[in-house]
């Protein structure tokens, strides 16, 4: 393991993924102890996505282990499909219900729903998100240099709004097949919900875990690009407050 920083960004490199999944699980574990030390509860938006498989595995079992009390945890995630069936194990609140939500006793989850009307489930889940302070995020970055569905043509770092209506960008879509969660390009849909760039770094503390070689040119520009939206996730090199969890596969293009 070997850790560098680029601006106000900390880049955490690991061997394998599975080392850097539970590293970066205990961090985040730290954090969330270290927070619930302080309040009764505490809120946390996660990403949904392969790449997050062994960190959330790794707190699945933290969790089950009493190392940390996950039911004084209200959770969030940052993005759904619009008009993909309720049941599809594609969704996104559907595979964090079957790796983490349903696996832990959560004091509540609040799920973003593509299937009612989308700018009346924006509001929605708008007022839930500003009801209190989102204390902590667990979020991943795309091939496209994404961050949720803040692809390259449709990111604002100063986007007005906290959740929106996205139209996904063709590369954003093939990843989707490229990871095995749809067998065709024509079977991903076309626009989700998503928090906006603003939201998603709005957090007090944040944990971006990204491994595998297809992410490495999203790495690359995240680290060492120019901060700008041809690459969303290089934002997070001006916060201060998240730090990046890469695998040596994702960091291999890292001139560092």
């Amino acid at each position: 393991m070997r850790t560098f920083t680029a601006d106000k960004l900390t880049v955490n490199v690991f061997d394998t993924r599975a080392e850097m999944g539970a590293a970066a699980a205990e961090a985040c574990i730290a954090a969330m102890n270290d927070l619930l030390a302080k309040k009764d509860s505490i809120r946390i938006i996660y990403a949904a996505a392969p790449s997050q498989n062994e960190f959330l595995a790794a707190l699945v079992k933290a969790g089950n282990e009493g190392r940390v009390d996950f039911s004084r945890v209200h959770a969030f995630h940052m993005d759904e499909y619009i008009g993909l069936a309720k049941d599809a194990p594609q969704g996104f609140g559907n595979f964090l219900r079957d790796r983490l939500f349903g696996l832990l006793p959560f004091a509540s989850v609040t799920y973003l729903d593509g299937n009612v009307d989308p700018e009346e489930e924006c509001a929605r889940y708008t007022a839930a998100l500003q009801a209190a302070p989102i204390d902590l995020i667990c979020m991943g970055i795309g091939e496209n240099g994404h961050i949720a569905f803040n692809d390259p043509p449709v990111a604002d770092f100063n986007d007005p709004k906290w959740v929106k209506v996205v139209e996904l960008d063709p590369v954003c879509r093939q990843q989707q097949v490229n990871d095995g969660c749809f067998a065709t390009l024509d079977e991903v849909p076309t626009h989700a919900l998503s928090l906006t760039v603003p939201t998603l770094v709005k957090p007090e503390i944040g944990f971006c875990i990204v491994p595998a070689p297809t992410k490495a040119n999203a790495v690359k520009a995240t680290v060492e690009g120019p901060v700008s939206t041809a690459c969303p996730a290089s934002i997070l090199r001006t916060t201060g407050n998240i730090s990046l969890w890469v695998d040596a596969d994702s960091a291999a293009l890292l001139t560092v």
